[in-house]
């Protein structure tokens, strides 16, 4: 008896239990934090993808050059069918015949570079630094799309908020209308008292329907970003944590050493000054040693008798003249080296007006916080005296309908400028060179 309800119970554990969990995961899945966003659209965005593929490549490239170091190996083997031979004949003594119809050859050479004054090593050092500058460039593109993830999130976190704002808001209206509608029905009300509220209730519904499809391309966007289908719902978290960034990290200097834009522009000036020495070197002569060994016939006094043989050697290579390809290339390299200061003082000054600017951003958004925080409490004041007022019958519906809607416009102003504060310490961060991803 108590096997049996021990298995009674065992299964209804099991049951209920099969129940449970995928209801809490669809709970936890149904609102997305903005850190789960960031870190599935910056592990997953083919962007990012592309740049590290990129990166492989590069890091190719790098033993690619270095392959030059090392020797080439080769395996020949030929057969050759030759006629006519030469012969020569010698009265008393025969014929005598200097190759055979049949020839064949089987043998390993090696080729070796011994010294290339410096012509491989300045391109190993050129590939190598094509590889950091892939790797700045990954920085860079995941710092881009975490401010397309910024903007796009807090977006959605707005017109959500703003869609509940105004449905409380129909609702109201909808209870006022009915209100309105028994008071007509007494005489207590006017005609233009009901027409009044209908109108406020379709221009709330636009308002509602606007946000709706904003909310629906903004949706789409991140949808998008996180490689969903275009159509899935998802629900956000209004979830804001303030964030700070020091006088010392938000001041011009240090942005100026930790933008990735900076980086990348200095390593391209870097690039082309290690392009401009590998042209150089160029023509610089090279010195191979060259070897095989291998079996061949042909040898006398039996023609057709494979034999062994070998061949060693020392060549020197010495370029003495390229069409002046490689002035105009040093020509070329030299222009794009002056061409990428002139990119890195660019890049320098785009900096500073993205600091100041978010700076500035910072500082008007504090204060707008601190505006509608205030603007919001007057208004639910003047809310409650209004719901007073009319009660008394001091004023009519339609004071207490602007006293109502004042309140839901103060909400939302607040929500924007919050938002708005939120947003410019992220760009501050970004602006001065921190991760946000």
């Amino acid at each position: 008896m108590i096997r049996q309800i021990f298995k009674i119970v065992l299964i209804l554990f099991v049951i209920t239990g099969c129940s449970v969990i995928p209801a809490v995961a669809q709970q936890q899945t149904d609102s997305l934090s903005f850190q789960q966003v960031m870190s599935q659209v910056i592990r997953s965005h083919p962007s990012v993808q592309e740049a590290q593929e990129a990166l492989n490549g590069a890091t190719a490239k790098i033993e690619l050059a270095k392959s030059a170091y090392l020797p080439t190996v080769d395996f020949d083997a030929s057969y050759t069918r030759l006629g006519p031979v030469s012969k020569v004949s010698f009265p008393g003594m025969g014929t005598f015949q200097f190759n055979p119809y049949d020839n064949y050859t089987a043998g390993v050479s090696v080729n070796q570079t011994v010294y290339d004054f410096g012509k491989t090593s300045k391109v190993v050092e050129l590939e190598t630094k094509k590889r950091e500058l892939n790797q700045i460039s990954i920085d860079q593109i995941k710092q881009t799309l975490s401010m397309v993830v910024t903007n796009n999130y807090y977006t959605l976190v707005y017109l959500q908020s703003a869609l509940d704002i105004k449905k409380e808001e129909l609702r109201n209206l909808q209870n006022h209308l009915e209100f309105i509608e028994k008071k007509s029905s007494t005489g207590s009300a006017t005609k233009y008292e009901i027409l009044t509220t209908q109108v406020k209730i379709s221009t709330i519904e636009s308002q509602k329907y606007d946000l709706e499809a904003s909310f629906r391309t903004q949706l789409t966007v991140l949808n998008t970003l996180l490689g969903l289908p275009e159509y899935t719902l998802h629900k956000v978290m209004n979830v804001l944590s303030m964030e700070t960034t020091s006088t010392d990290e938000s001041s011009v200097a240090y942005a100026v050493e930790h933008r990735e834009e900076i980086k990348l522009a200095k390593e391209k000036t870097e690039l082309e000054q290690l392009n401009f020495s590998a042209i150089k070197s160029a023509n610089n002569p090279i010195v191979n040693a060259f070897g095989s060994a291998g079996f061949k016939n042909g040898y006398s006094p039996d023609l057709n008798l494979m034999k062994g043989n070998f061949l060693v050697g020392v060549g020197v290579k010495v370029p003495l003249f390229d069409a002046k390809r490689t002035k105009n290339n040093l020509l070329v390299s030299k222009s794009n080296l002056v061409s990428s200061q002139f990119e890195t003082e660019i890049t320098r000054r785009k900096i500073v007006n993205e600091v100041v600017e978010a700076q500035s951003g910072i500082d008007a958004s504090r204060k707008k916080v601190e505006q509608f925080e205030m603007q919001l409490n007057h208004a639910l004041q003047a809310y409650e005296l209004a719901k007073i007022s009319f009660k008394s019958g001091v004023i009519t519906n339609l004071d207490l309908l602007d006293s109502e809607t004042a309140v839901s416009e103060s909400r939302l102003q607040l929500l924007k400028s919050r938002l708005d504060q939120h947003i410019s310490m992220l760009k501050l961060k970004v602006a001065v060179g921190q991760h946000i991803y």
